[in-house]
């Protein structure tokens, strides 16, 4: 589940950059997105 969402904003994020679209919420959606990513990789 969190993996998907992960992938989900990451997908957003680039689209965000194609598009200039979401500013600096994107950026800390995908921020918060990778930490959980990588506390569930550690744990």
């Amino acid at each position: 589940m969190i993996e998907t969402i992960a992938i989900v904003l990451l997908i957003l994020w680039l689209l965000g950059f194609s598009f200039k679209l979401g500013g600096n919420l994107i950026h800390a959606l995908l921020v918060i997105a990778l930490i959980i990513f990588i506390v569930k990789l550690l744990s």
